[in-house]
């Protein structure tokens, strides 16, 4: 971090910190308006937890959260790195805050999360955006006080660097501000040993860390006691939780444990790699009360070739044994997958192979990509990329098929009736609410205010590939 040996701040506690900035802020409040916290979130799920973090260390430090970008005194950019997309879409919100802060000189800007992870985008930022305050990593959350701290007294720019020690910590108790009263995200643990080929994440993100069980545990059941209905735990791999560990507890392990804390809750966990996926896992899903029977199980080719060049560690055998397992304890399991199309060297018969694979297992949903080469990832230089027009096809080939199976596994739920955790009225149609099925499936039907963060009954009357409809039952 700049500045670092010479930080007003280095003697004192995260809470400490806070606790000043609480002080000024609350000063501040008392001559006028209480200031007020914008932060903007890309990427994944897990992107969104350490943004409740930011927004609870917000609040702490007395500010107030707003939706609105304009009326703020501090913003924070919280992002992805996973496609280059993602980036150049951050940097054009970013670009977009230099008008706000011509009208507002006082405002701070800060950017954190995986983007600025990586030391040419903070570069960038350094060069071309002269107004962006701060920026930090994502193995260093816990700073953000610190620097918001020595960004206001000292007036200077802060780009804190990341070190070896700092992903290799796991902070625990800081506060967490969640966008849901029902559904919550807990991290069970950070960072990505895996090095796929064509992934950024573990350059990102830094080596994989666990937290404690005892303090995983405790969350969860503090969530439950508050109401919360689905709980899902985060990991880039969850299934390597505590790996290597001298005790042996493992993600099964710690499922087990979840699940006997009592309480009308849906447990969840994502994402699985199939590499580590365990039989104790398949068992303790099937003999859950509360553990969801969907498993997302990214799969990303059909083909044993492209398999091996993406490093995944798995062929298309031990795939199947882990679906045909899960099925087997669990006939009415949802299975869904992520498939990246056009890797490089992707032949049509290596593209065939996945078509092929989704005939066999027959997901309920799939998550579908176009392979984009991330600058620092061993796929970006290898050689025979595949074309655009080429990608866009088999894109196109992949959709249609994976269509027609979603249809067809969807129109088999026609007649039942399933259990929705309801998510209020439907952004597309208010006259419907929508809700998810343990299987996270969608469910429209119409409902009322009441029933928003309630789990309701739904007969299912008709169905599509991507939604199911029907009408509340008793």
């Amino acid at each position: 971090m700049n500045q670092q040996k010479s930080s007003p701040t280095a003697h004192m506690t995260n809470n400490e910190i806070m606790q000043k900035l609480r002080e000024d802020n609350d000063r501040h409040a008392a001559t006028g308006e209480r200031r007020r916290a914008y932060i903007l979130t890309f990427g994944c799920q897990q992107n969104v937890a350490d943004s409740e973090k930011l927004s609870g260390m917000c609040e702490q430090m007395g500010y107030v959260l707003t939706d609105r970008a304009e009326e703020a005194d501090l913003i924070m950019v919280n992002t992805c790195a996973i496609r280059e997309h993602a980036e150049q879409k951050a940097l054009s919100v970013v670009g977009q805050y230099k008008h706000l802060k011509a009208k507002k000189p006082d405002m701070v800007i800060g950017v954190c999360g995986c983007m600025v992870a990586q030391e040419h985008r903070r570069e960038t930022l350094r060069r071309s955006y002269p107004y962006v305050d701060f920026v930090f990593g994502t193995t260093v959350l816990h700073h953000f006080p610190r620097l918001l701290w020595d960004k206001l007294r000292s007036g200077k720019r802060m780009f804190s660097r990341e070190s070896e020690n700092d992903s290799k910590v796991v902070v625990e108790g800081l506060p967490i501000k969640r966008d849901s009263n029902y559904r919550a995200w807990v991290s069970v643990m950070y960072g990505c040993n895996n090095f796929c080929s064509y992934c950024i994440v573990p350059y990102v993100r830094g080596r994989e860390r666990s937290r404690n069980k005892d303090e995983i545990i405790a969350e969860v059941k503090d969530l439950v006691s508050r109401g919360y209905r689905d709980i899902t735990l985060l990991g880039q791999n969850v299934n390597s939780f505590n790996k290597g560990s001298e005790d042996g507890y493992d993600f099964a392990a710690l499922m087990r444990d979840l699940d006997t804390i009592e309480g009308d809750y849906t447990l969840r966990f994502m994402t699985s790699h199939p590499k580590d996926a365990t039989v104790a896992l398949m068992d303790a899903m099937a003999g859950g009360k509360h553990i969801a029977r969907h498993f997302h199980l990214p799969m990303q080719s059909g083909s044993d070739a492209i398999l091996k060049k993406m490093n995944r560690h798995y062929d298309t055998e031990r795939y199947l044994s882990i679906v045909d397992g899960l099925r087997a304890r669990m006939p009415d399991i949802t299975i869904t997958s992520d498939i990246i199309v056009g890797f490089p060297g992707e032949t049509e018969e290596d593209f065939e192979a996945t078509l092929d694979m989704l005939r066999r297992v027959k997901f309920d949903m799939l998550f579908s990509f176009i392979y984009s080469p991330r600058p620092g990832t061993p796929a970006a230089a290898m050689e025979d990329q595949i074309p655009d027009k080429v990608k866009n096809e088999r894109f196109d080939r992949l959709l249609a098929l994976q269509n027609e199976i979603a249809a067809e596994k969807n129109q088999t739920m026609v007649g039942t009736t399933v259990r929705v955790l309801c998510d209020g009225v439907s952004k597309n149609n208010a006259a419907m609410y929508n809700g998810r099925t343990e299987g996270n499936k969608i469910v429209f039907f119409e409902g009322n205010e009441e029933d928003t963060g309630r789990f309701v009954n739904v007969r299912i009357d008709r169905a599509e590939a991507f939604a199911l409809y029907g009408e509340k039952v008793n």
